[in-house]
């Protein structure tokens, strides 16, 4: 049996995670904190980016309903629910159900990213304030894309 690649499956992708192109870079609500978008999953709900943190202390409070997978690039970062912090190279998984609270540390950290499902932003009560899943995420890559010149189609090359 010869095995061929379907005519149904969709382009693989290619990028450079850490872009030296500040445009590709899309910014958060978050000031200090972008994402660089690798993968947008509208199958099965999911993205991979590269987080970015430029800033120091408190940067969200948040759960997530699915499993969060995350490699720390360069630096670190930690949850103030965790005695410990994520540093480069190590590997975090994140267990659905989760409830944390990131923070910043003082020198860059990068960190690649793969979440299913939403990340339901939360007050220190506990109480939703929003929520972001991956069409939320496209919409914002789009319109960044489109204000820094690289057109909102420029997202295109990150769905499947």
């Amino acid at each position: 049996m010869v095995l061929e690649v379907s005519r149904w499956s969709p382009p693989e992708i290619v990028e450079v995670a850490v872009s030296e192109d500040e445009r590709e870079w899309v910014p958060t609500a978050n000031p200090g904190v972008h994402v660089r978008p690798l993968l947008f999953d509208t199958v099965r709900g999911a993205w991979v980016n590269v987080t970015r943190i430029r800033t120091t202390g408190l940067i969200t409070r948040h759960a997530h309903p699915c499993p969060v997978h995350a490699y720390v690039i360069k630096g670190q970062w930690k949850y103030l629910e965790r005695e410990w912090p994520a540093t480069a190279g190590e590997y975090v998984y994140e267990p659905p159900g989760d409830i944390h609270t990131l923070t910043g540390h003082e020198e860059e950290s990068l960190t690649m990213f793969w979440i299913t499902g939403t990340l339901v932003e939360l007050d220190e009560d506990g109480k939703t304030t929003g929520y972001a899943d991956v069409f939320t995420r496209i919409a914002q890559a789009e319109a960044h894309y489109e204000a820094v010149g690289l057109g909102a189609d420029y997202v295109k090359k990150y769905i499947r």
